[in-house]
């Protein structure tokens, strides 16, 4: 591969990894901020209960999954590696908001919560891959 070549595979691979954060960062605060909106959640800065956190765990695994997917999608060439990159990201992102948040209130939720976006971030980069390699290989999805 040439110079500039390279210089451009690597340009839409970072883009592909940005874009798919931005989906994962702009539905998850989206959907946090309908959900005290509508209600469901209670005001910020109140405390929430457990299973809300387990609502809020399986939207952003779905989010995972989609990110990654949109990752993969966008990638100049192998969509797993790239997904699986942004699952490490993810990994990453989350550890960080374990750590900041591990005893700052019960309004930040209990352990298990940060703990699951850090268990579940490369599983899901994972899946997302997986969908697009299987759509690239015209294969079904449960395959």
């Amino acid at each position: 591969m040439s110079e500039p070549q390279a210089s451009r595979s690597l340009g839409r691979s970072i883009g592909a990894l940005l874009l798919g954060a931005f989906v994962a960062i702009i539905l998850s605060i989206g959907t946090d901020a309908a959900m005290h909106a509508t209600g469901v959640f209670p005001s910020l800065g109140q405390p929430m209960a457990s299973s809300l956190f387990l609502v809020a765990t399986v939207y952003r695994s779905a989010y995972g999954v989609l990110s990654s997917y949109v990752t993969a999608r966008f990638a100049p060439n192998r969509p797993m590696g790239h997904a699986l990159v942004g699952g490490v990201l993810g990994l990453v992102a989350a550890t960080v908001g374990a750590v900041a948040t591990w005893n700052r209130g019960p309004a930040l939720g209990p352990h298990w919560y940060p703990i699951s976006l850090m268990v579940t971030a490369l599983p899901c980069a994972w899946v997302g891959g997986k969908l697009r390699a299987n759509q690239l290989r015209g294969t079904p999805a449960g395959s």
